[in-house]
């Protein structure tokens, strides 16, 4: 069910009552996002995230921003095994060797698949070029994948990128707006709603 924290407003069943995490939920989750850079950082963080809650994500973002040059693909693509040591012992982020190689091999396919076309086009392009409106009044109804998110997994995989599978892909989805997931009971619901008319 949709909850009621102490500022009266209604959010999302899975905000929790930290500051970070509620600030995240209004501000910015379900947001439609078209940079490309922006969506690649979120693709990574989303990547990190597996096998972890986001709350230990977006805990650590500021130093997963200065640890990976901001999430630049052009200097991530150039990390060298000595880089890739350093980041093994930054306490700052998490140290998943094979997560951190992903998002290098990532940052390159980012750059090969940008020489074709954009990546936020690419990415948009599962949702038709718009967001998707979903209806869900409970959490316990919202899915974990859909249809749209398998098809973006796919394609993903097909040009190289890595921890992109179709959970992550969906959780993705619905960070950066590609899919309106608020609860209907949930003031940013119709705000999200209000964002997708002034962008058409």
């Amino acid at each position: 069910m949709t909850k009621r924290c102490e500022d009266v407003k209604q959010r999302c069943a899975w905000v929790s009552a930290d500051p970070d995490y509620v600030a995240y939920h209004d501000f910015e989750w379900g947001r439609p996002k078209h940079d490309s850079q922006e969506l690649f950082e979120l693709l990574c963080l989303e990547g990190m995230q597996a096998g972890l809650s986001w709350i230990t994500i977006l805990k650590r973002r500021s130093s997963f921003r200065e640890a990976f040059d901001h999430f630049d693909p052009k200097r991530m693509s150039a990390y060298s095994e000595q880089k890739i040591e350093h980041l093994m012992k930054n306490k700052g982020i998490i140290r998943n060797r094979l997560k951190i190689k992903a998002m290098i091999t990532n940052a390159q396919m980012y750059l090969a698949l940008e020489k074709q076309q954009s990546f936020s086009d690419f990415l948009w392009s599962f949702t038709g070029g718009t967001p998707i409106i979903h209806h869900y009044k409970e959490a316990e109804a919202i899915p974990a994948s859909s249809k749209a998110s398998l098809l973006m997994s796919k394609a993903l995989k097909q040009r190289g990128f890595k921890f992109v599978g179709e959970t992550i892909c969906y959780a993705f989805m619905q960070a950066s707006g590609m899919v309106n997931d608020h609860e209907t009971g949930c003031f940013c619901y119709s705000q999200c709603l209000t964002t997708q008319d002034k962008a058409n």
